[in-house]
């Protein structure tokens, strides 16, 4: 898998190609990819979606992804470090942070609202002009065009997100966030001793600490996560359940449909019958 490494905190592009250049690869930063026109397919973590003209996607650091591209595509592609986020002073988001860490739930477009769509389209072409035309102060111009598409992205994934993040959420908890989410398919990485440890932190203060940034338990956050990755697979992928099982790590086939029906009350071949069922009644 191809790993790619960011140079400055902030880097806007325009790509016109026919085919993707580089497949599967991973990042350690944060990236928009808005699709400015063409069609095909985004493979995210493992999942396969359709995408067209005015899609928005992010990208978070230990994600995944390539293009499946049917015809002649045109992208902006906008990249930043987390410390780029860090560094601004957001008014009323200051667990902005989170948010975009968030977006590794969903394999889709991130844009619900219609009027943002719409905004979206704007402030990229904006961005294409700026970057391409250079003039002076270009530069500050292009990180405003930037901050207004950070803030519309975290407008529409707390739409969809449940509102468990605490407003005063500090950086440790980014980082145990970001832990969790990278070894998601490690069970033996997220005991909770081990997380503890791992940040200088015993266990009793772990779990009242995260309760207290994230309004949930951290079991309970490390669940819903694992469930939502689940359900992507059984949405977006062809694997088998057992493959799913051997991904996640679980023992066995028994094991993680114990683990899924508990949660979501089906097993998992149910649950991608009953969407498999729901997208053709759809069509």
């Amino acid at each position: 898998m191809a790993r790619e490494n960011i140079h400055h905190s902030l880097e806007v592009y325009y790509e016109k190609v026919d085919c993707c250049p580089l497949r599967d690869r991973q990042f350690n930063f944060f990236e928009f990819v808005y699709v400015l026109s063409g069609k095909g397919m985004h493979g995210i973590n493992g999942n396969l979606l359709p995408y067209k003209t005015g899609d928005l996607f992010l990208i978070t650091p230990n994600d995944y992804h390539s293009f499946d591209l049917e015809e002649v595509c045109e992208f902006m592609i906008v990249r930043f470090a987390p410390s780029y986020v860090k560094s601004y002073r957001w008014e009323s988001i200051d667990h902005i942070e989170c948010l975009l860490y968030y977006a590794s739930h969903f394999s889709g477009s991130i844009l619900i609202n219609e009027a943002d769509k719409l905004m979206v389209g704007n402030l990229m072409q904006n961005l294409q002009h700026t970057a391409e035309l250079k003039s002076i102060y270009y530069e500050d111009l292009m990180r405003h065009l930037v901050n207004a598409i950070i803030v519309i992205a975290a407008r529409n994934i707390s739409l969809i997100k449940p509102q468990s993040i605490s407003p005063n959420a500090d950086a440790r908890i980014l980082q145990i966030i970001d832990y969790i989410q990278e070894h998601i398919r490690q069970p033996e990485r997220l005991k909770i001793s081990m997380i503890a440890d791992k940040f200088g932190l015993s266990d009793t203060y772990l779990g009242s600490y995260f309760r207290k940034q994230c309004n949930e338990s951290i079991q309970q956050y490390i669940s819903s996560y694992r469930i939502r990755l689940i359900e992507h697979r059984l949405r977006f992928s062809d694997k088998r359940v057992h493959e799913i099982a051997d991904e996640f790590g679980f023992a066995d086939e028994s094991h993680i449909n114990k683990f899924f029906k508990r949660h979501k009350g089906l097993s998992l071949r149910a649950y991608r019958d009953t969407f498999k069922s729901a997208n053709k009644m759809s069509s």
